[in-house]
């Protein structure tokens, strides 16, 4: 920069670095006579020549930018959710102290993807007072430009998402089913998601795709080829002595609990009721999560539903209420829902629709079935912190 300056030479730059902010700040005075939109694009473009510049140019927060928010798109695959409360405190946050973070964007074809900051781009499309002060503009960093693959934006949302704690388990069942199906090892889905490998057999578990369960990393119970018939199980039984040595064979990964009970998935009710399909037919996304909050928000029905599970769903039952590592209120709710209404777990958001209210409610409904099972069957009643177990599956049903 200071080459094309003959005004000052590298020494006089060293020993009054000020002098060249001086006369660029004379220039950029011009900028006044332009019109807003014009000046906008001239400052964004001024930016950028400084960024090429700057000792910290591989960093994306080095360069914030103005974007027109026609300009830019929510992507496909965010697993991340925010409650309408939390949605109505980010616009008060936003409309009060201005955008304190930049959305973080990949640039195609004239179109920036958003890959992380989808709620605060909601914000600063959706809220009228948002969207008149920043004069329909949104700010925004564009990530590593070589990186612009669709599984590393991906990974890059989930490591955005999962920084901050917290995402919604439905979305990252599908994201890893989608990983998969792209040809990511589970080592590499472990090393870029940040994920162990029990949360990934849980994820895939969730799909209720055999084919995703072919890894003999997880198990010789979930090693499936083609479509799964009876033969694909013949010789295991749900008497965990019979195998006696070889018992740790036909595991899957989550076995350090010795009071957990087993069983093959071709036993467990709620599969063969459609808990892990993928779609109701005749029905949307919207409708169907609309249908779930309904159901939820109904603790008479709920609570109903709820009875019938514990008491027809044995297999399922055993194998899902004994895991004391996963969040054990939400498997309450999408199986009340699934056997009430036919609705599969894939359509849990529709939780997150719940007021604060009615979500308790539903929660210690739950918890009070969970510990009715528990009770029936010679284990302690829990409370509602251990129901729920790690954190990362919490937030969901």
């Amino acid at each position: 920069m200071a080459d094309n300056l003959p005004m000052f030479d590298m020494f006089d730059l060293e020993e009054d670095p000020d002098a060249l902010v001086d006369e660029v700040a004379a220039l950029l005075d011009s900028l006044s006579r332009l019109s807003e939109a014009a000046r906008i694009h001239t400052i964004n473009k001024i930016r950028m020549e400084i960024h090429k510049y700057s000792p910290f140019s591989n960093e994306p927060v080095d360069m914030v930018q103005w974007v027109l928010s026609e300009h830019v798109t929510a992507n496909d695959y965010n697993p991340n959710a925010v409650a309408p409360p939390e949605m109505r405190l980010l616009e008060h946050s936003i409309k009060e102290d201005g955008f304190t973070q930049p959305i973080v964007s990949w640039k195609h074809d004239g179109i920036y993807e958003v890959v992380d900051g989808f709620h605060r781009h909601r914000v600063g499309k959706e809220s009228k007072a948002v969207g008149a002060r920043t004069k329909g503009y949104l700010p925004l960093v564009v990530v590593n430009q070589e990186r612009q693959g669709r599984n590393d934006r991906i990974a890059a949302t989930i490591r955005h998402n999962r920084a901050r704690g917290k995402h919604r388990v439905d979305g990252m069942s599908e994201i890893v089913v989608e990983l998969k199906r792209r040809n990511w090892s589970n080592e590499r889905i472990s090393r870029e998601l940040g994920m162990d490998e029990d949360e990934i057999l849980r994820l895939c578990q969730i799909t209720g795709l055999a084919e995703l369960f072919t890894d003999q990393e997880f198990s010789k119970s979930w090693d499936v080829e083609g479509a799964v018939t009876e033969d694909d199980f013949e010789g295991i039984t749900d008497d965990i002595e019979t195998y006696g040595d070889e018992t740790e064979g036909f595991r899957t990964v989550n076995t350090s609990d010795e009071n957990r009970i087993f069983h093959t998935f071709d036993k467990w009710e709620c599969h063969k009721a459609g808990f892990f399909d993928t779609h109701v037919d005749g029905m949307s996304r919207g409708e169907a999560e609309e249908q779930y909050r309904v159901f939820l928000a109904n603790i008479p029905r709920f609570a109903d539903a709820l009875e019938h599970v514990i008491t027809e769903w044995k297999h399922s039952c055993e194998h899902y209420l004994t895991n004391v590592a996963m969040n054990r209120i939400a498997w309450m709710g999408q199986a009340a829902a699934c056997y009430a209404m036919g609705i599969p777990a894939v359509y849990r958001g529709g939780f997150s629709l719940l007021t604060e209210a009615e979500q308790s409610a539903a929660n210690e409904c739950a918890l009070t079935y969970l510990n009715k099972w528990l009770e029936a069957n010679d284990r302690e009643a829990v409370t509602m912190d251990v129901a729920y177990s790690g954190s990362r599956q919490s937030d969901i049903y």
